[in-house]
């Protein structure tokens, strides 16, 4: 049995981690996280008490992360009832095979607490519908063309779906509003 307080207390705040960022990665996460708009929808599902904790575990380099983490930081810096912290994958590898996607150690994984760091539930490495479509043409599609494609998705997105999902598995479901 994993103890996540003790993971959470080695944890890392989203801030210290993007400052230990290589610099090649470094702007991309702050970029993300500066451009985001985190929707009324969002902020209106997590209740000021709401103690929810998101151990969240990522590496620098990795692409669907800095599209992802930024975004949760940043509904975490706006909603009180939600903390953040970051956790490195090759750092804790008894962690992570605890959330093997398909037998992949993939990342990010965002695993959601309560206020006894209980496990609620989690969510990763990509939104489920962008899950879906990378798992069924990374066998056709080059790379070269594979990454580009994720990458527009996450730009149309906004992050709204991994938000969506995010919440949903922290035990907080949004309701969209028009």
């Amino acid at each position: 049995m994993l103890d996540f307080k003790a993971l959470w207390d080695k944890s890392l705040s989203f801030d210290s981690f993007v400052a230990s960022c290589k610099a090649e990665h470094c702007g991309l996460w702050q970029g993300i996280r500066r451009l985001a708009r985190i929707p009324d929808w969002a902020l209106a599902a997590v209740p000021a008490n709401a103690g929810r904790k998101l151990l969240v575990i990522v590496e620098d380099w990795c692409g669907d992360a800095s599209n992802t983490v930024p975004i949760i930081a940043k509904l975490t810096d706006m909603a009180p009832g939600l903390e953040l912290r970051v956790i490195l994958r090759d750092e804790n590898p008894e962690l992570m095979d605890r959330y093997l996607t398909n037998g992949s150690r993939s990342i990010p994984i965002v695993i959601a607490l309560d206020h006894q760091f209980q496990e609620i539930g989690h969510w990763g490495p990509r939104p489920t519908e962008l899950q879906a479509w990378v798992m069924a043409n990374r066998g056709t599609t080059p790379k070269a063309e594979l990454y580009p494609q994720v990458r527009k998705w996450y730009a149309r997105d906004r992050g709204e779906t991994t938000l969506r999902e995010v919440l949903e598995a922290a035990g907080l479901p949004a309701e969209k509003v028009a």
